[in-house]
């Protein structure tokens, strides 16, 4: 028999609570254990990246890097196949620290292997380095996730607004930016009857 669906969460709660350790002498975080992800390519980055941490995922691995690292990063996995750049967006986690994320996806097309790049942004003065020198398809989407998040990209050619107008204040995919307080006029609204 299968289980239903609302007892997958359940089952998932119970194998983990397995595993909980008890002993208060015994809580303290262990020291960090490098685990390659057993990929030709992946392996040698996470190696020379001693903060990259690497998840692998159904359809490829997912690597967690600390934004002084992001562009060695991605320009080796370039380097090793991934040529495909397929998104690069910005997430907000209102209530997160650090608060806001920027995912890249490629691909790497002869092995059929999907990479996801995280990596956190604090919300104090949220800096990135750009990556258009490693893929220049980037430029679009860091002008977007500059205009909508206000995330900046150092060493961007031509970080501007790219949908809404130059004098547009404030970043409106941003979870705190105000929705909704700007009146709306109607077309018939004010017509007699």
């Amino acid at each position: 028999p299968h289980p239903s669906r609302s007892d997958h969460g359940r089952r998932d709660q119970a194998m983990s609570d397995e595993n909980v350790q008890t002993d208060a002498a015994e809580e303290t975080a262990p020291e960090p254990v490098v685990t390659l992800p057993g990929d030709e390519v992946l392996d040698p980055i996470v190696a020379t990246h001693p903060t990259v941490v690497a998840v692998p995922t159904r359809h490829g691995h997912l690597l967690s890097v600390d934004p002084e690292d992001l562009v060695s990063v991605v320009a080796a996995a370039r380097d090793g196949g991934y040529r495909m750049f397929v998104d690069y967006c910005g997430v907000d986690h209102l209530r997160r620290r650090p608060r806001f994320e920027v995912v890249l996806n490629v691909i790497d097309i002869g092995r059929g292997q999907r990479l996801e790049v995280h990596v956190a942004v604090g919300s104090e003065d949220p800096t990135l380095p750009s990556l258009t020198g490693v893929f220049p398809g980037a430029n679009f989407y860091e002008r977007e996730i500059f205009d909508l998040f206000g995330i900046n990209f150092t060493g961007h050619p031509d970080l501007t607004r790219i949908l809404l107008p130059d004098d547009w204040e404030g970043h409106p995919l941003r979870k705190d930016y105000a929705v909704g307080s700007v009146p709306v006029q109607f077309k018939e609204a004010h017509k007699a009857p």
